[in-house]
C-alpha cells in the first residue's frame, strides 16, 4: 500500500506539471523537421506554414531539413523526440505511407510513433504527354497503350513516390502495360523533348510547363476536381474509377505529446491554411487547403497504409528499384 500511494504520488506531480506547464506553452522555439532537401514542394510548403505560426504565437518556429529516406529518416527522428511540442514533424504521405511497405523496416512505424495533428494540404498529380502523342483523353491514352503493350513509357520523381504510385495504379485499373523510367525528382524534360511518352507529377511542379503548352494535361488525379485547375477531369471523371493518388502534407509530434499540446496545435495550424492570403498562396503552387482533425487524419494514415501496401505487394516494388 505503501508503494502504491508513492506511485500514485509520483504520477500525479508529474501530471501537475505537464498540467501546468501546457497553458504556457509554447515557450521557446519550436523546430519542424522536413525530411526532404530545401525547395522541395514538402520544405516550400512547411517554410510558408512555419512563418506564419511563429507570427501568430511569437515564438521562433524554424525548419530544420533532414533529407534520406524518402522522408522517413526525418520522421524517425521526430518520433525520437521528446513529446513535449517542440520537435513536430510536416510529413508527406509518402514518408508517412507508402514507404512503410516500400522500405519494409519496422524500425519506424508512423502509425505508432507518431502522433497526428491536422492534414493540412493536398496536392493532385497531374497526368500529362507529350503534345505529339495521339491522344487528347485518358480513353485515347488508354486505347493507344493497349494497342502498343510495353512501349508507351512513364516518367515519375522517383521510385515511391506518390506519382510513381499512381502510374501503377493507372498500369493496374486500365489493364496496360507501360515502363517505367523514375528520375530524381520532378524532372519531365524527356517527356517535353518526346522520349518518354507521358508522366505523373506533383500539380505545381508541371502546371507552368502544362500552360505554357509544353505539355498537354489529361487528368489530375484526386477524386474531386482541383480548385486550381477545374478545367481538368479527375481520373474517374475519365474512365479510370474511383481513381485516386494524390499528394498530402500534414503536422505530425512524437507519439505521447499531451493532449491539450496536441489540440492547442492543431487549433492554431487550421486557422492558419484556412486564412484566405494562405490559401491564395498555396493554391499558387497547386496545393488545395483541407484542414483535418487529429483523428480524420489517423484514419487516412491508416487506411492509405493498407491501400499502398497492396499496390505495393502486387506490383512487386522494391525501395532499390
Amino acid at each position: 500500500m505503501k508503494f502504491i500511494r508513492i506511485a500514485f504520488v509520483a504520477l500525479s506531480v508529474i501530471s501537475s506539471s505537464q498540467a501546468a506547464a501546457q497553458p504556457n506553452y509554447p515557450e521557446h522555439t519550436i523546430r519542424v523537421l522536413v525530411g526532404f532537401t530545401p525547395g522541395s514542394a514538402t520544405d516550400v510548403s512547411a517554410r510558408m506554414f512555419v512563418q506564419r505560426l511563429s507570427d501568430a504565437w511569437n515564438v521562433p518556429v524554424t525548419v530544420e531539413n533532414v533529407p534520406g529516406g524518402g522522408g522517413s529518416i526525418g520522421g524517425e527522428r521526430v518520433a525520437r523526440s521528446a513529446p513535449d511540442g517542440y520537435t513536430l514533424y510536416w510529413g508527406a504521405n509518402g514518408a508517412l505511407t507508402i514507404n512503410p511497405s516500400l522500405q519494409g523496416t519496422t524500425a519506424f512505424d508512423p502509425l505508432r510513433d507518431l502522433a497526428p495533428i491536422a492534414r493540412l494540404l493536398v496536392a493532385p498529380s497531374i497526368l500529362a504527354v507529350n503534345p505529339e502523342v495521339p491522344a487528347k483523353t485518358v480513353a485515347e491514352l488508354v486505347a493507344l497503350a493497349r494497342a502498343q503493350p510495353g512501349k508507351l513509357s512513364y516518367a515519375s520523381p522517383g521510385t515511391g513516390t506518390p506519382q510513381h504510385i499512381a502510374g501503377e495504379v493507372f498500369k493496374r485499373q486500365a489493364g496496360i502495360d507501360l515502363v517505367h523510367v523514375p528520375y530524381r525528382g520532378a524532372n519531365f524534360t524527356d517527356v517535353i523533348g518526346g522520349r518518354i511518352t507521358m508522366t505523373f507529377q506533383n500539380a505545381g511542379a508541371i502546371l507552368p510547363t502544362v500552360r505554357e503548352g509544353k505539355l498537354r494535361a489529361l487528368a489530375v488525379t484526386s477524386l474531386q476536381r482541383s480548385a486550381n485547375m477545374p478545367e481538368l477531369p479527375t481520373m474517374a471523371e475519365a474512365g479510370i474509377a474511383d481513381f485516386e493518388a494524390i499528394s498530402w502534407f500534414g503536422l505530425l509530434a512524437p507519439a505521447g505529446t499531451p493532449a491539450a499540446i496536441l489540440a492547442k496545435l492543431h487549433q492554431e495550424a487550421v486557422r492558419i491554411v484556412a486564412q484566405p492570403d494562405m490559401r491564395e498562396k498555396f493554391g499558387l503552387i497547386g496545393l488545395d487547403v483541407v484542414g483535418d482533425s487529429p483523428d480524420a487524419f489517423a484514419a487516412i494514415m491508416r487506411s492509405d497504409t493498407l491501400k499502398w501496401a497492396a499496390v505495393i505487394r502486387e506490383a512487386g516494388l522494391k525501395s532499390s528499384e
